[in-house]
């Protein structure tokens, strides 16, 4: 962070898996070996104790919601929520709603 104010990222590798399945056992193919490798994006910033905010981003092709993570230098929350209000101002799908299968 020494030379970046803010990381964005994304939260998942994989967009959004059935409700009915309890987690994921392949991305793109490649089958992982235990139950938390899809939410290492998410899990590997969080221990670094860096302030965090998740956003909705946009939609995949068959309209299920994505998001991405703001991350900011430590102690710089307000930064990273003045980011994230910005994002979602200028987010031209705000009015869209996923569908609910």
């Amino acid at each position: 962070m020494e030379t970046r104010d803010l990381l964005i990222l994304p939260t998942v590798a994989m967009p959004p898996f059935p409700v009915e399945q309890p987690y994921p056992t392949e991305i793109n193919g490649r089958t992982l070996d235990n139950y938390t490798k899809w939410f290492f994006l998410t899990y590997g910033i969080t221990v670094t104790a860096l302030p965090v905010i998740s956003v909705p981003c946009g939609f995949t092709k068959s309209g299920l919601p994505v998001g991405l993570q703001i991350v900011g230098r430590r102690r710089q929350e307000a930064a990273v929520l003045r980011a994230a209000a910005a994002f979602e101002a200028a987010a031209p799908w705000a009015d869209r709603i996923p569908p609910v299968v």
